[in-house]
């Protein structure tokens, strides 16, 4: 017979497996004194869904979730959730998924207001450069109302950040958002009575721009509140996708609204498209949010910021390469008309059909960014060394589908950098801190298009685009180069040679890591 310890021991082994396939987030209790019943086995939990005898009730399995979109019941992180494995989670609530974001109620209404805003955000962006052209027929203007827009952002992009952790997110951006629309309903009503002049276009343009300052930083911190930290990096990847796809969509109905009533009714359609994206905040629950608590006004909280990302590696170091890649690297407003115009010897039809292979690019960027976890360092450093190895490529390309080719390995790997900047920096960021952080981000990465874009296209003007596209890839890929090697050493990486392929699995090199830093990596 089995001895009363050793039987005793087997009852407390098989009771504390149970509880942890049961709920692995509550504490395991043991009860006082052997048990005298049978124990449970594995297999007998999982089938049967019940406790053991004599466990807590609170430790019984839940019952299964509905899986209807919008139940309440579809976030893991909620109370009303189901929390076991026994669940059947529906298309898009697989954990790890593509879309494993969109099982939670709020980030489902933000992202479908999303779709609609960003389609109407890119009409608008054609539909303006396009009635800048008609009103004064030089392409300079149209560089003159892009710097104006983006402009606040470089002077003041730091201060959005202060805001976004000052304020209430939520209501900040129904907010900015709403004023976004009148803006955008403004403009619709003066281009379509005529009264419309280049400086009114050039005026909104620059109220736009601030506007933007404080809405970018608040929208992107405002992802960590609605989903748990697990999903914020495919958050971040199906944002972007979203992005991308509008991106595809926009243009395309902006040119045919264009045509067949003018630019005035884009801009109305754009004013509309933000209905959407208010709905969807106001129609969020505030009790499944996750609001951070927010920072009483005081003086030095930007400098608080700056100096909190200085003396964070893993923070400093990725925000540089941000700088560098947004300020450079992303310049293709200005590069492809070039290539097709002076390069190829093409039309508008090629030309544009060079956006669309870009923007299939980054939207595959995106998705395939949105299947993966949270990001290392190495691979943004990766995602951004490839990004300048091809603008390299593309720039010597000896016709035009190879460089349409290129142009979309260069929108998967531009994308996969930048959600995997923006997913790395906001998980390593203080709660508190996260407003601060991102506006520095925006900053650094499109508050430098005011200054790359008019050096790349004097660059492109007196050299040729083949020259300038060279010199914006080989900016971007020394500044991943050099950022690998600041990391690496920060970090302890080393390259190891190993010759011995039964024990180290077939690999003949590896990375070895030590340091405070090296996890990040």
């Amino acid at each position: 017979m089995t001895p009363p310890a050793a039987r005793a021991a087997a009852i407390r082994t098989a009771t504390i497996r149970t509880d942890l396939r049961t709920d692995t987030r509550r504490p395991i209790t043991r009860p006082a004194g052997p048990r005298h019943e049978e124990p449970l086995t594995d297999e007998a939990a999982t089938t049967t869904g019940t406790a053991p005898t004599g466990a807590p009730a609170a430790q019984s399995q839940a019952p299964a979730p509905t899986g209807l979109p919008g139940s309440g019941d579809d976030d893991p992180e909620h109370p009303t959730a189901a929390e076991t494995p026994a669940a059947s989670p529906g298309r898009f609530t697989r954990p790890g998924g593509m879309f494993s974001s969109l099982r939670i109620r709020n980030y489902r209404y933000y992202f479908a207001g999303q779709v609609v805003s960003n389609t109407g955000t890119w009409m608008q962006r054609i539909a303006q450069d396009w009635l800048v052209l008609s009103l004064t027929g030089s392409p300079f203007a149209v560089g003159i109302t892009t710097a104006m827009q983006f402009l606040p952002m470089l002077l003041l992009g730091l201060w959005g950040g202060v805001l976004a952790d000052r304020l209430p997110k939520r209501r900040l951006l129904v907010a900015t958002q709403g004023a976004m629309g009148l803006l955008a309903a403004g403009l619709a009503l003066l281009t379509i009575t005529g009264a419309v002049t280049p400086v009114v276009v050039y005026l909104f343009a620059l109220l736009l721009g601030l506007v933007t300052v404080v809405d970018n930083p608040t929208r992107q911190a405002f992802v960590s509140e609605m989903v748990p930290a697990k999903d914020l990096a495919n958050a971040v990847s199906l944002n972007a996708a979203n992005f991308q796809t509008a991106r595809l969509v926009g243009p395309a109905v902006a040119g045919a609204l264009i045509a067949a009533v003018g630019s005035g009714w884009a801009f109305a359609v754009n004013a509309l498209s933000f209905v959407a994206v208010i709905g969807g905040l106001l129609a969020m629950r505030s009790s499944e949010l996750r609001p951070v608590e927010r920072i009483a006004r005081e003086r030095g909280q930007l400098r608080e910021g700056l100096r909190y990302v200085r003396e964070r590696p893993e923070l400093l170091w990725p925000m540089v390469l941000a700088g560098f890649i947004g300020t450079f690297g992303f310049n293709f407003p200005t590069l492809l008309a070039g290539f097709a115009h002076d390069t190829f010897h093409v039309g508008a039809g090629a030309y544009g059909l060079l956006n669309t292979a870009m923007a299939v690019g980054s939207l595959t960027g995106a998705l395939l960014a949105a299947r993966r976890g949270a990001p290392r360092l190495r691979r943004l450093v990766f995602a951004a060394l490839a990004f300048g190895a091809l603008e390299v490529l593309a720039a010597l390309a000896p016709g035009y589908w190879t460089f349409a080719l290129l142009l979309t390995l260069i929108g998967v790997f531009g994308l996969t950098f930048n959600t995997s900047v923006n997913s790395a920096l906001q998980l390593g960021t203080d709660p508190e801190m996260r407003g601060r952080v991102m506006g520095l981000l925006v900053l650094v990465f499109t508050g430098g298009t005011p200054i790359g874009a008019p050096l790349v296209g004097w660059i492109t003007a007196q050299y040729g685009p083949r020259f300038g596209l060279l010199a914006c890839g080989l900016v971007s890929a020394a500044a991943a180069g050099v950022v690998a090697l600041v990391l690496g050493r920060i970090s302890g990486l080393r390259l190891r040679l190993d010759l011995h392929p039964v024990r180290t699995r077939g690999r003949v090199f590896s990375v070895v890591q030590k340091g405070d830093l090296a996890p990040a990596c």
